[in-house]
């Protein structure tokens, strides 16, 4: 894979190569005006998506950061977005043009004060994984052979400005008004900037891995605080293959309800008992060890969730509740997706669309058992996405509703649930974390 000899850093950098990416895409549409007029309009169509998915890509991985991490975000929006920008955007999650060596030392001197080999007894320049944020070394040192992480530069002082850029077209997207939208990118700009400060990863995955270290099939890394900083994470080198290369070959069910069991556990535990949860689930963000364990990584993003948030959200899922006309209206004000501001036409939409959505994706909590493998389940919850993004109705209303909590909250749910589907996990105990 070709590496980077530089990163745009500077605001004006920033926005030039997103004014260039814009320009491609702009192109694109054009030829599409075009090939839809001799050609099919769905393959049209999809060949628009193709080369915009390509185009938006190929300039994000070049200014990696807060930028290809919000790709990384959408690629697990499976039933909304596109199929050929989930498939292009979840390279974000491990597979993305490195920095190249000469750039590594640069960029790990700068950090750390020392040239990696002043540090390790070896280190390869050369890196195993690349991502949004970072990417992972080998090393080795008194006989043990660690992973390195390195946060690319200038990705921490650049996060407010890249989400600046981004903010118009998530605005129009999402058809966000009001005065108080500005709490829902605060929020990810809030998570973002803790995910660029690696001495509060270090604290959060030591923290994680005592708390949940009791859960079966589940293991993480040690940590080496002496050979990290703010920019620079040291770790245990892990053994396994990333669980999306794992569900891509795996055929035996017992090791996928084995590791779906951990799975659940691992996030049942930390949303109901700790309160505080690894709000990045992807594949990318999981290994898979020889011995059919779960090896948890990269706890940068971590979602704290306060009891006036938890309470109402999980009492919505409640199938009492749900039934329940009076209940159901008032959880929904209480975690703010109905308004008081609401216009009848709002109210009346908006209270269908979430009885729709939550009779749906809560059934895994109506269960004793539930068989993440079920593909009507899944397409059920693909139709109804794509029912939704496409709803001209939807699209004339204000989309500034909900607590600012189901940003991470939600994401870590649709992420949790892709897993499970990946991994094609049965007969999986919804509530056995309350036993462990």
């Amino acid at each position: 894979m070709k590496t980077l000899d530089s990163i745009p850093t500077s605001k004006i950098q920033r926005a030039s190569k997103l004014m260039t990416t814009g320009a491609k895409v702009g192109v694109n549409y054009l030829k599409y005006y075009g090939d839809k007029l001799v050609t099919n309009k769905v393959d049209a169509k999809t060949r628009l998506n193709e080369n915009n998915a390509e185009d938006i890509y190929d300039g994000l991985k070049q200014l990696k950061g807060s930028a290809l991490k919000v790709a990384q975000m959408l690629s697990m929006e499976k039933s909304i977005l596109p199929a050929a920008y989930v498939e292009k955007f979840s390279l974000a999650q491990f597979s993305v043009p490195p920095l190249s060596p000469p750039l590594v030392s640069k960029t790990f001197k700068k950090y750390f004060g020392k040239n990696p080999n002043e540090i390790f007894d070896q280190f390869d320049l050369t890196s195993v994984n690349a991502a949004s944020i970072g990417q992972v070394h080998k090393a080795k040192k008194d006989g043990k052979t660690l992973a390195v992480k390195i946060q690319y530069p200038g990705v921490a002082e650049s996060v407010a400005s890249d989400l600046a850029l981004v903010k118009p077209i998530a605005i129009k997207m999402f058809n966000i008004r009001g005065k108080d939208s500005d709490k829902y990118f605060k929020e990810v700009e809030d998570k973002l900037t803790e995910e660029t400060n690696y001495i509060l990863e270090i604290a959060q995955s030591k923290e994680i891995g005592d708390k949940c270290k009791h859960i079966p099939n589940l293991k993480f890394p040690a940590y080496y605080p002496e050979y990290s900083s703010d920019r620079i994470i040291t770790m245990d080198w892990m053994k396994g293959e990333h669980l999306s290369e794992f569900t891509a070959h795996n055929t035996n069910q017992e090791a996928s309800n084995t590791l779906g069991q951990a799975l659940w556990d691992f996030y049942m535990h930390q949303i109901h008992n700790l309160r505080k949860v690894h709000a990045d689930p992807h594949p990318g963000n999981f290994l898979v060890s020889q011995n059919t364990e779960l090896i948890a990584l990269d706890f940068g993003c971590m979602k704290s969730i306060p009891e006036d948030f938890y309470v109402p959200y999980f009492e919505l899922a409640k199938p009492e509740s749900i039934a329940d006309p009076i209940i159901f209206e008032e959880k929904l004000y209480e975690l703010e997706i109905l308004r008081r501001d609401d216009s009848k036409e709002e109210l009346v939409f908006f209270r269908a669309m979430f009885h729709e959505m939550l009779s749906l994706f809560t059934q895994p909590f109506h269960e004793e058992e539930f068989d993440f493998s079920d593909a009507e389940f899944f397409g059920k919850i693909s139709d109804l996405g794509a029912k939704y993004a496409k709803s001209s109705e939807l699209k004339n209303m204000n989309g500034n509703r909900g607590s600012k909590h189901f940003i991470y909250i939600n994401r870590t749910f649709f992420g949790l649930y892709n897993l499970m589907h990946d991994l094609k996990a049965k007969s999986v105990k919804i509530n056995n974390f309350k036993s462990l």
